[in-house]
């Protein structure tokens, strides 16, 4: 460290004999100005020059503190008068305030810019937008403050000894810091927080009259150990880098110490020139950038000093060690600039780095680092040399280190032992490790004498390895240690042949030199701001570059500039390289250009070695370039040089013409040809590059087949020219007949491509199948179709006629090959279930198919988008395709019966369930309803009793809503019509305990409270009636929808949803269906009472004939036949008891021949399922059942919604002329406006 005065002043009194104390200063932000309390006055320094720009007179006593703010736009003294001004950063007063007591200190918050003013009895803040001082009691004197670099704490030193912490509003941490020595603790004169900003914790340095520097956290605990100093303290400043601490007091000097503690050096005393302080250092103020101090001192004196440090730092190829901050050590890799940090907390003397040894010297001892392994850059410590020698130069070895001493060398092991001196007999200039076996390096040394020195470290006698007139200043060794390069005091750079010592040539204006690592040949110089790459004994190449070289490794040249920083310099070696080129050593051109040139230089170095059939060469260079062409040229030519010496002169000749070929001169090249013997080459070539008139004239008595290669690359030619049809033409000239149909399939030329199809027969398969292609992707069926029968692919000719939609065709084709009838068959009902909707005939045909699977895919996926788009009667209406999908199935696959008829069960289940949901969803969504308030309430419960599975409404599909269902029941209930007032009761009650949508909420509420104002009882005439035991039910019974008596399901119209009056009955065993239908299509026997003939049976209404029963007389009551039935009834339920299932009444072949065909409705499901008969006990309206559902209706209900609809409304089979006379004389068939078992028969089966 060196220590310099850059100016000086003394400030006097009035008297100028007598001299002002200095008791305060500080830098303005941008180092401009310094602030100087001095006396009365507060003067203000010009930073750079040491004159004074003003003296401000605001106080009437002395000025005891001064403090800038950090943003620069005030400044702030504090004097014994008990004032505080607060200046502009021009001079200019702006506020002022008052404390009880004298001041002490001032310290500007770093963040909010609030000013914290200590006196002797009390501190106060204040803040430029605040209108009032916040002033806080302290039970001492406050001698110095401090605020953490973020602004939230604040440190107070009292005379006391006690250290107070302060949040930013002047409130207390309860964290207080005592120094050693309790009551007797001196003043704590000097405190300041670390201004890193980067630190995990704050810090506090503090300093006292105990002659202690010590460091403290925010918590108040201690850092380290306290250090000790040789002086009374009365400052302590951190620099803005925080790398250094400034102190001082007593003893007529100031200090610099590391932020750890560790004292490095004076910075001025009473021997320092210019200034020669000759009293105590009352203050100082760090420069905010540079390396400078101001002090002030008890007699007056103003000085500036300028603090320099030496360059420490060292060098092992692309490893650069140098010290920051004099107490850390940074290892730089220079080309991949990853860098490592050593902290060692002290003064670094020296550092040297060796392979994988790094040194590093303190006062009192040297650190041998070692690299982790080869390629990282974590050290890790080695050894410890504990020794305090000075040196002027040191330098590491794998296993020693050399100590330099003026004319003498010291070499110690790691263990701290000496074990060789060399005494050489002038000054050491340059030394540096030029490498060798571990433990035994070599050393190039040059003294002030101008002698160069070889000293190996085991051997005790140096090799002298050249003697020159001029002392040197620098010196290296090539990379094999053939040449010397030294550079004299007389910057003459000079290279020796090291082994005849001769001269072999010189260059001026040098500074340093240095050998490249990686070429024997190559050295860098550097001088007068200019760089110089030399390559033997070539002119040397320059470029511009201030500082010194220290280092060459391959196209890199690392220098040191002149602020001590080491910068990796990127030079190209293309001139050094065009040099050798010009000598034709393609050797060393290779050689120099592996260091580093550009693509276009490898490009002529491979170019230059080719012509010179130097091929290993001219192969790496157009490596490096990437250049496969070449480099097949290159392969190409080695191949032959086997079978053909590259020696012989046609041989060269013909090389040669390929080199020419591959350059683009054709002509040379063709010429060289046909001197080497080679037409065939130069007419290969100039067809390659489609110049077919010169490539004829090569051809001479070439061969048919040549010929045709001929044509057919001129074919190629026309083809990337766009003349698509010439090309065509061509190719089909020369044979190749795929191409050609390529070309006009690719243009869609299909005229063309139906004239080759004629000549094409079953042996072309490849062309046919082409054509087929071409022709199904431009949509020409017949072509397709026609290639497809002469190819014979009858698979390829049914896809095409499903690919175009073309079924008619497709079927007649299935009729004379029903092999293909699935692949027909599956896309067509594809088609009609996603393009046409027709999913009825679409079923048919994935039957036809024997897909029954995406069948029910197709129906599940139309059933699952119904359900959430809430098109509850298209769900129902394709579950009821399901179930009749499953019924079939079970007929046609024996081994599923069983999954199908319980997948059958639950689909038609589910199916009526949506049907019926449909109507209530539509009254609770929609302002009006087309059903009448008695079908609403037997819908609801009809839907109810489906929900029911072990006595609890719990099977509720998706999409259905029991709130919908309940509401709508009580609603219905409630009508004064049905005054179902207990089963209302019952379903606002149910509603009560379900979640019910906001938008339903106020209707049920008003319902609930308008039902318990009606009687607690149900209308006896809406309770269901069972017509086999004619006993009444429950509205909503345990059973659901079955009579809780005899157990008897009933029948439903499933429009209205009124109870059918069916009585179910089943033949006896031993009656076959067949037999029971015949014997109820027999006549029953005569009664002696004759039927009425006045009455109007038979009436003609919208093109049908209907049966019109009068109401006043009941079929039932005309014959012994009803009653026959009615006594088996009867009898029957006299006889029931308690049972858990359901049997319907066993008839005789007796009793079927007494019933009337008119009194019977007969369900005929599809097998696997039994027909079911039914008996009607009241012929009072007319049934009809659907022969496609089989579900039954009451006539009138049928034939308006068949009017109104077009179909079923329930399995939507559209209604026809027959549908109607066979639904409806399901009843009463008649023939010739009578009734006849005939037709009835006849409508059956």
């Amino acid at each position: 460290m060196k220590t310099a005065s850059v100016w000086c002043d003394i400030l006097t009194g009035k008297n100028e004999s007598s001299a002002k104390t200095v008791h305060d200063m500080c830098y303005s932000p941008d180092g401009a100005q310094v602030i100087v309390a001095a006396g009365n006055h507060v003067v203000i320094y010009d930073a750079i020059e040491g004159t004074v720009i003003n003296a401000l007179k605001g106080h009437k006593d002395t000025v005891y503190c001064v403090e800038y703010a950090k943003d620069g736009k005030r400044f702030a003294s504090g004097s014994a008068d008990k004032q505080v001004i607060i200046w502009s950063n021009k001079g200019e007063g702006i506020v002022k305030y008052p404390h009880n007591d004298s001041i002490q200190c001032l310290a500007y918050n770093p963040v909010t810019q609030q000013l914290a003013s200590g006196a002797i009895s009390d501190f106060a803040l204040w803040a430029p937008e605040a209108k009032n001082v916040t002033r806080n009691k302290v039970p001492a004197r406050i001698t110095s403050c401090s605020w953490t670099n973020d602004g939230q704490y604040l440190a107070l030193g009292l005379a006391t000894g006690v250290i107070s912490l302060r949040n930013k509003n002047g409130d207390d941490t309860k964290v207080k810091i005592e120094r050693p020595g309790g009551s007797s603790s001196l003043p704590i004169w000097a405190l300041q927080w670390s201004p890193a900003k980067d630190d995990s914790q704050d810090i506090l340095a503090v300093a006292d009259w105990n002659r202690k520097l010590s460091f403290y956290r925010l918590n108040g605990t201690s850092v380290s150990k306290d250090v000790d100093i040789r002086f009374d303290p009365l400052f302590l400043k951190f620099f803005a880098s925080n790398d250094f601490i400034v102190c001082g007091g007593s003893g007529n000097a100031v200090s610099l110490f590391t932020k750890e503690g560790k004292e490095i050096g004076v910075i001025a005393d009473s021997k320092t020139p210019n200034v020669l302080v000759d009293s105590w250092v009352t203050c100082c103020a760090p420069h905010p950038e540079e390396n400078a101090v101001v002090i002030g001192t008890a007699s007056g004196k103003v000085a500036k000093m300028a603090i320099t440090f030496s360059t420490v730092h060292g060098l092992y190829r692309e490893r650069y060690v140098y010290r920051v901050g004099v107490t850390d050590v940074i290892v730089q890799h220079l080309l991949t600039s990853d860098k490592v940090r050593i902290r060692c907390k002290e003064l670094i003397k020296k550092v040297a780095v060796y392979k994988n040894k790094l040194a590093i010297q303190l006062n009192s001892r040297i650190l041998i680092y070692e690299l982790n392994d080869a390629d990282s850059m974590t050290y890790r410590i080695h050894s410890m040399m504990h020794m305090n020698i000075d040196c002027n130069l040191l330098v590491v070895t794998c296993e020693h280190v050399i100590l330099c001493m003026e004319s003498k060398l010291q070499s110690i092991t790691f263990d701290g032992v000496t074990e060789r001196e060399w005494i050489l007999d002038s000054s050491i200039r340059y030394i540096k490790v030029i490498g060798g076996a571990k433990g035994r390096e070599g050393l190039l040394v040059a003294l002030s004498s101008g002698q160069v020195l070889l000293v190996y470290i085991d051997n005790p006698f140096p090799i002298s390895v050249l003697k020159h007139s001029l002392p040197i200043r620098c010196l290296d060794m090539s990379s094999q240690r053939k040449k010397i390069a030294i550079v004299d005091e007389e910057n003459m750079c000079l290279v020796f042949d090291v082994k005849t010592k001769e001269l072999l040539y010189q260059e001026p204006n040098a500074n340093s030199v240095a050998w490249n690592t990686h070429n024997e040949e190559m050295l860098c110089f550097s001088g007068k701001d200019t760089l110089n790459i030399k390559a033997s004994t070539f002119p040397a190449h320059q470029q511009k570059m201030s500082g010194y070289v220290v280092g060459f490794c391959g196209s890199n040249v690392f220098c040191l500039g002149s602020a001590s920083t080491m910068t990796s310099v990127e030079v190209p070696q293309s001139a050094a390289m065009y040099q050798y080129l010009e000598r034709k050593e393609f050797r060393s051109a290779y050689e120099v250009a592996c260091l580093g040139v550009t693509d276009t230089d490898w490009t002529n170095l491979g170019k230059q070695a080719l012509d010179a059939l130097q091929l290993e060469i001219a192969k790496q260079a157009f490596k490096k370039t990437r250049n496969l062409t070449m480099l097949e040229l290159i392969h190409s030519i080695e191949e032959r040089s086997r079978r053909n010496p590259i020696t012989e002169p046609n041989n060269q000749m013909m090389f040669q013409a390929d080199i020419a070929a591959y350059r683009g001169e054709f002509s040379n090249a063709a010429k060289m040809y046909r001197k080497a013997g080679q037409d065939n080459r130069a007419a290969t070539m100039y067809t390659d590059l489609r110049m077919f008139k010169e490539a004829q004239e090569f051809m001479g008595d070439s061969t048919e087949k040549e010929k045709k290669e001929l044509i057919s690359k001129q074919a190629e030619w026309a083809k990337t020219t766009n003349d698509a049809l010439t090309a065509a033409t061509m190719f089909w000239e020369a044979g190749q007949r795929l191409k050609a149909l390529e070309i006009y399939g690719e243009s869609r030329n299909y005229n063309e491509l139906q004239n080759k199809l004629i000549f094409l027969d079953k042996a072309d398969k490849n062309e046919l199948k082409l054509c087929s292609r071409y022709f199904k992707e431009g949509g020409q069926l017949a072509y397709a179709a026609e290639a497809y029968q002469k190819l014979g692919d009858k698979k390829g000719l049914v896809d095409l006629f499903v690919q175009f939609h073309s079924w008619e065709q497709a079927f007649e084709f299935v009729r004379n090959n029903p092999e293909f009838k699935e692949d027909v068959f599956f896309p067509y009902a594809k088609h009609l279930a996603e393009e046409q909707g027709d999913f009825e005939r679409a079923q048919e045909f994935f039957f036809k198919a024997g897909k029954e699977e995406e069948a029910g895919k197709v129906l599940e996926a139309l059933t699952k988008n119904a359900v959430d788009q809430n098109r509850f009667e298209d769900a129902g209406f394709f579950y009821w395709k399901l179930s009749a999908m499953c019924i079939k199935m079970a007929c046609t696959h024996g081994e599923k019966e069983q999954a199908m008829m319980s997948k059958y069960y639950s689909f038609q289940k589910l199916a009526t369930m949506y049907y019926t949901f449909h109507a209530v969803h539509r009254y609770t969504e929609e302002p009006f309803t087309s059903h009448l308030p008695e079908v609403l309430f037997s819908i609801c419960r009809f839907l109810l009793h489906s929900m029911l599975e072990k006595g609890h409404f719990s099977f509720v599909p998706k999409g259905i809503s029991k709130v919908a269902t309940f509401l709508t029941l009580a609603k219905q209930s409630s009508n004064p019509n049905i005054a179902a007032y207990k089963l209302a009761r019952q379903a606002y009650d149910n509603l009560q305990r379900l979640s019910v949508p906001v938008k339903h909420q106020e209707s049920i509420d008003i319902g609930t409270l308008s039902v318990k104002a009606k009687p607690c009882s149900d209308n006896a005439e809406v309770e269901p009636l069972c017509f086999r035991c004619l006993q009444k039910n429950p509205l909503l019974n345990r059973l659901g929808n079955s009579c809780v008596n005899c157990k008897q399901p009933f029948n439903f119209s499933f429009i209205g949803f009124e109870i059918l009056p069916l009585v179910e009955f089943v033949p006896e065993s031993g009656i076959s269906r067949d037999e029971a239908m015949q014997l109820i299509s027999l006549e029953p026997p005569k009664s002696g009472k004759k039927p009425n003939q006045d009455r109007d049976l038979i009436r003609q209404e919208n093109g049908y004939e209907q049966l019109r029963l009068g109401d006043d007389e009941p079929l039932g009551d005309e014959g012994d036949d009803e009653s026959a039935m009615e006594r088996l009834i009867n009898t029957e339920m006299m006889s029931l008891g308690a049972q858990d299932s359901y049997e319907a009444i066993r008839v005789s072949r007796d009793i079927l021949k007494s019933l009337e065909p008119t009194a019977v409705l007969v369900q005929k499901w599809d097998e696997p399922l039994q027909w079911q008969f039914h008996w009607m006990r009241l012929r009072t309206q007319p049934i009809t059942v659907c022969s496609s559902c089989q579900f039954m209706f009451l006539t009138d209900d049928w034939f308006l919604a068949s009017l109104s609809k077009g179909h079923c409304p329930f399995c939507r089979r559209t209604s026809s002329r027959n549908d109607h006379i066979a639904s409806t004389n399901s009843n009463l068939y008649v023939q010739n406006g009578l009734p006849s078992s005939n037709g009835y028969l006849n409508g059956i089966l």
